[in-house]
């Protein structure tokens, strides 16, 4: 059985940091999803598609992992990088194009 282990990324409707500290292990599909031909609903057999462990560290998930035998990937996540800007430089004389409304 195939996890994934990661940090998910925080919603774009959110201006804080908060809960996105956590770690999520998410098993891979197992079985193809079929569109069921009456109602057009997207079903599938693979129940643990559905299940997602939330842990506080890396090592926690990675420790449950190998405890219950799961083959798992580690997907790192992207440092996040801060430029300082201030409102000023919009009207800097050294800006490269112009400003405009």
């Amino acid at each position: 059985m195939q996890v994934r282990i990661y940090q998910p990324p925080k919603n774009a409707m959110q201006s804080g940091r908060a809960r996105s500290e956590r770690w999520l292990l998410e098993h891979e599909p197992s079985a193809p999803r079929q569109v069921e031909p009456l109602m057009g609903w997207t079903s599938s057999a693979d129940t643990r598609s559905q299940l997602r462990l939330w842990f506080d560290s890396k090592d926690e998930a990675v420790a449950y992992a190998t405890k219950h035998g799961y083959m798992y990937v580690v997907a790192e996540p992207h440092e996040r990088r801060i430029r300082p800007k201030s409102y000023g430089d919009n009207f800097s004389y050294t800006r490269k194009g112009r400003w405009t409304h």
